[in-house]
């Protein structure tokens, strides 16, 4: 896995190739493997980079929800504005910002998903979570333009520590062992033990995933000068910043005096380097204690026996899913008059999808030169590969699409099965759509002519549903909201959005 990566002895690199050994038999992290390319693929640049980093998150569900809570944090506060949807996170904050957060989380979920070692690893990865946490806040706190890169360069400091625990827990007890015989660091030990450092161990894996190597260089230790420094550079800060919140994040963990005067002495000590008063850093720390209460799960910090309390009162209500449909009618108000009309279709397809808890989700738009209306976004499991054959004439055919785009009204088919309904599928849904049991159809249409329409789902994995009065409601508003950014491009003035 990581043999690219040469040490500087031949005890280092042996021990490389017994890792890399180790994550063969186990599997080099399938999950994150495929998660890291889309990422990677869209931070560089590729075709429809917004949409792909917004599809690549909500393929996930637990990296939607850090992604979008990470957004909504005090670091973004000077946007101004609540993020509720991914595509607005991405439209916000850009694509590498998102693309920087979604790494570092996947990252330590997948691992510490993957552990079978919950004393060792899962610790580990706890406590990189925390490191993250701590470096949001103070990050904030010193009101840093490289905010998301600290984060996750926090939250990799210990990459090394997490790769021993995960996939050679004997070498790591055996490490623990030696240092605590000699009163030593684990990470004082290390290049003795090892032949190089757990720092170099996790830079090699960072390497070999082909990470940016700002992250990289931002994941090196880096101590507080001995004198104050005129100006201290922004890969010196980021990796200073990450160096303290992984030795806060050890010092915090059990939620002692011990560890707090700990702290105390780490914000002292490089309050001068990071720009922040000690006290303003002690606050910060403060702040990520209370939010870590609330992420982690093992860690004596968090309480885990209050948390699993809470875990099991918690339950999903249909109120919520119009709450997520509240939010994103919210978004794409704040974004009206900035925003294209695929930027606002892309908000409003996100929102339908979540909101209504659809099995797949598809934007079709109207080209009227080819005069034919083609799939051109999807979410949802096996969407992408269909979107080629979902293309049909704009001329009228007696079908529930054009029935739905001339009258330009939201259309429910309960039950898509019903034989005495099939005369009114087209053959190009029978062909890539007829999973679906029940379908919805937003018509869009703009200066009285179809632009196009969203299609959402539901299969047999969901229980039979019925949309409500508030639910159509809340459809006819978000429709109105995407026409009105397709009239403001094509210079029809809308009236007044009512705020």
């Amino acid at each position: 896995m990581i043999n690219s990566y040469k040490a500087s002895t031949p005890l280092g690199n042996k021990t490389l190739t017994e890792l890399g050994d180790c994550t063969r038999r186990r599997g080099d992290m399938p999950g994150f493997a495929k998660a890291i390319t889309a990422i990677l693929g869209a931070m560089r640049g590729e075709d429809e980079q917004e949409f792909n980093m917004t599809r690549t998150v909500l393929s996930d569900p637990v990296l939607t929800q850090k992604v979008l809570r990470l957004a909504n944090s005090g670091m973004y506060s000077a946007f101004g504005q609540h993020v509720n949807t991914v595509s607005k996170a991405v439209l916000v904050l850009g694509t590498e910002a998102i693309g920087h957060l979604a790494l570092g989380l996947k990252l330590i979920e997948e691992l510490a998903a993957s552990s079978t070692d919950t004393t060792v690893a899962h610790i580990e990865m706890e406590k990189a979570v925390l490191a993250g946490i701590v470096a949001q806040q103070i990050a904030y706190t010193a009101e840093s333009r490289h905010g998301e890169e600290a984060v996750v360069c926090s939250m990799l400091h210990t990459l090394g520590r997490m790769m021993l625990t995960f996939y050679m827990p004997d070498r790591w007890h055996e490490l623990q062992r030696l240092a605590d015989q000699d009163g030593r660091s684990v990470e004082d030990a290390a290049p003795e033990f090892l032949g190089l450092s757990l720092e170099e161990v996790g830079h090699a894996a960072a390497l070999h995933w082909g990470l940016p190597a700002s992250l990289v260089n931002g994941m090196r230790t880096v101590m507080p000068p001995p004198e104050p420094q005129a100006e201290i550079s922004a890969a010196d800060w980021i990796a200073g910043l990450s160096t303290m919140s992984a030795m806060c994040a050890e010092s915090l963990w059990h939620d002692d005096a011990v560890g707090a005067e700990k702290v105390k002495q780490l914000t002292e000590s490089y309050a001068g380097m990071l720009g922040v008063e000690a006290p303003n850093l002690i606050h910060a720390i403060e702040q990520a204690k209370v939010i870590a209460a609330n992420d982690l799960t093992i860690a004596p910090l968090s309480r885990p026996a209050e948390r699993r309390a809470k875990a099991l009162a918690k339950t999903r209500q249909r109120a919520a899913g119009n709450k997520i449909l509240l939010s994103g009618l919210s978004d794409m108000r704040d974004v009206l008059d900035t925003a294209s009309p695929g930027q606002m279709v892309q908000i409003a397809l996100e929102t339908v999808y979540k909101g209504l808890d659809f099995s797949r989700a598809v934007a079709f738009v109207r080209n009227r030169k080819d005069n034919t209306y083609s799939a051109k976004i999807s979410f949802g499991e096996g969407t992408r590969e269909l979107l080629a054959g979902m293309t049909f004439d704009d001329a009228y055919e007696p079908n529930v699409f054009h029935a739905a785009l001339n009258s330009d009204r939201v259309i429910f088919i309960e039950n898509a099965r019903d034989a005495k309904f099939a005369a009114k599928l087209p053959l190009w849904w029978k062909s890539s759509l007829s999973e679906a049991r029940s379908f919805v159809i937003l018509p869009l249409s703009a200066n009285g002519q179809p632009a196009g329409f969203l299609y959402g789902d539901w299969d047999d994995s969901f229980p039979p549903i019925s949309l409500s009065q508030t639910e159509f409601s809340l459809l006819n508003d978000m429709r109105a909201m995407v026409v009105r950014a397709v009239e403001r491009r094509h210079g029809i003035t809308p009236e007044p959005v009512v705020r």
